[in-house]
């Protein structure tokens, strides 16, 4: 079944959401002991959290041929962060699809056992975005490509990996959402192609008004046009970056590597420089090229990259284009200085792929019809590599800090590839992308053991409903500090409601801090602490996504669920 469901980023005016929460008394599962953990009143500090924040940074390491350089250990790699030197934390290497990191905590088989299939742990794991901009594209070229795709995906994705695939002509469109069927996102390549690329489009306005420049008698008479035609392709380049960003920031809350495979036939650095140079062309005296700084997206691309490096995700781009063939060789299309103009067209749609690969730590694929054997170095990518973490001094500032690593030997040829920064998010953001991504993808995680339990709709007279919802957190899940009176925990609740349109909340939350008695404390670890919160929602089908931080331990669940408002007990 087809899901081409459009995503809106607009949080959803009509859904009111309030938390009316209440603590309850702990209740414990059949077999347990009655014991009555409480609340401390509002504002009581009975510990303080320190949060531990890695930074995991993927390197890919190559000789001057471009192969990859295998064994290296921690000692041989020396990071900085704002230019000074950082302890490296975490090392995870990857050779092959296999982790050639040993797990001292890991159990060999007996023998004649079988061994069984191991996979990577959540920060490691892949998510893989094929993302088709038809926007930007040509049929012919779109085609082309996605044969190349398809067999990437079937041969070269591993098992575990997830895989979606999406595509934006002014909206974004989820083809498919994620799942380790690599095979089925291929297949659904294949709808792509009966779907209208509107690059044809541009290529006619872009070629009637070369004819009209040709033909112009002054400059006056064509100065106006030139203007409205790049501020024209200065908005739709804006609609397409902005929906870049929004979708890496809607993948900012799922664990592990993110990688995004963008198809376009190049996206204009500054829309219209090409049209200013045919401009200056036929009136050289009166034509001044530094108009075109105006409509210079620099900023813009920078800015999506600084998004993607803040959320783990890594631009891998295709110039569908591929061996671009001189217009030339179109007669309708001869200009004086065509040849030059052609490069400067080139030039232009190809830096913003080349700048958001180089600083994501990905690749560029340029100047080839046949990317089957570029998108092999990108599997290389996927399966060899290098993670390796530390922990910043700073906690949560907000700020974007820039990263370099390199060998503590040099060697001359070597080349490293990585993301060139990251911003420091505090945790309440953290959670909130992490119940962000719960909704979009329905990604769950759940190492608290939390249950939800969802009441009764109770209907209110302006036509909203009132939803009893309870979290239920084992106690004996939760980090507990000795005090005073006895131990204490501190959680925090997350909470966000998407509608059936893809409408959504501010995420909203609360802490939840749990006294338990001295006395109390062996039945309690048996027990659940209940907490209440009422959330008003309009009729219909609803989403809900709860998350659940132990602010101690720093562990986090995710749960999401689907609430049939108005129709029935959910």
């Amino acid at each position: 079944m087809t899901d081409s469901r459009k995503l809106r980023w607009a949080s959803l005016p009509a859904l009111m959401f309030c938390f009316v929460a209440s603590a309850q008394p702990a209740t414990s599962p059949p077999s347990g002991a009655a014991a009555t953990p409480t609340a401390p009143s509002s504002g009581e500090e009975f510990f303080e959290a320190v949060s531990v924040n890695v930074v995991n940074v993927d390197v890919y390491v190559t000789d001057k041929q471009g192969n990859r350089i295998h064994g290296l250990k921690p000692a041989d790699f020396q990071i900085s962060e704002d230019g000074k030197p950082v302890a490296i934390t975490n090392f995870y290497a990857v050779d092959g699809g296999k982790a050639n990191t040993p797990d001292p905590t890991a159990v060999a088989p007996a023998a004649g056992e079988p061994v069984a299939a191991e996979l990577p742990p959540d920060d490691q794991r892949l998510h893989l975005v094929v993302y088709i901009d038809n926007f930007n594209l040509r049929p012919f070229n779109r085609n082309r490509v996605l044969r190349d795709v398809r067999a990437f995906l079937s041969q070269k994705v591993h098992k575990g990996d997830s895989v979606m695939l999406v595509s934006y002509d002014r909206e974004l469109h989820i083809r498919r959402t994620f799942t380790t069927d690599a095979q089925a996102i291929a297949a659904a390549t294949f709808e792509l192609e009966k779907v209208s690329a509107q690059g044809v489009s541009a290529d006619g306005d872009r070629r009637d008004l070369i004819k009209e420049i040709d033909d112009a008698q002054s400059y006056a008479e064509m100065a106006g046009r030139v203007r409205a035609y790049s501020e024209s392709m200065s908005n739709d380049l804006a609609f397409t970056v902005s929906a870049l960003k929004d979708f890496v920031g809607s993948l900012a809350g799922l664990p592990g590597r993110k990688a995004l495979l963008y198809v376009s036939d190049g996206l204009a650095m500054r829309p219209g420089e090409d049209i200013y140079y045919v401009l200056q062309e036929k009136f050289r005296e009166q034509v001044s090229l530094l108009e075109t700084q105006e409509w210079d997206a620099s900023r813009k691309f920078q800015e999506l990259a600084a998004d993607a490096n803040a959320n783990r995700v890594t631009f891998y781009t295709i110039d569908a284009a591929g061996l671009r063939s001189a217009s030339s060789t179109d007669v309708q299309s001869q200009t004086p200085g065509t040849a030059f103009i052609d490069q400067i067209t080139t030039s232009n749609v190809q830096a913003p792929l080349q700048m958001l690969a180089e600083s994501t730590g990905g690749m560029a694929i340029l100047n080839t019809n046949n990317v089957g054997p570029a998108l092999d170095r990108v599997a290389l990518d996927f399966d060899t590599y290098y993670s390796l973490g530390y922990t910043p001094a700073h906690a949560g500032d907000g700020r974007y800090h820039k990263i370099d690593v390199k060998l503590r030997v040099k060697t001359k040829g070597v080349a490293l590839r990585h993301r060139d920064g990251y911003r420091d998010k505090t945790n309440e953001a953290r959670m909130a992308d992490g119940v962000m991504s719960s909704l979009l993808f329905s990604y769950e995680q759940n190492p608290l053991d939390i249950k939800l339990e969802i009441g009764q709709p109770s209907p209110r007279d302006d036509g909203n409903f009132l939803v009893p919802v309870v979290v239920k957190m084992p106690i004996g899940k939760l980090a507990l500090v000795p005090n005073e009176t006895g131990q204490a925990a501190r959680a925090k609740i997350f909470v966000g409601v998407m509608d059936g349109k893809g409408d959504r909340t501010p995420v909203q939350e609360t802490t939840v801090p749990i006294q338990v008695p001295t006395a109390q404390v062996e039945t309690a670890q048996k027990q659940y602490y209940s907490y209440e919160l009422k959330l008003l929602m309009p009729p219909g089908e609803q989403k809900l996504g709860v998350a659940v931080r132990d602010e101690v331990a720093t562990t986090a669940s995710f749960l999401l669920r689907t609430v049939n408002i108005g129709g029935g007990r959910p």
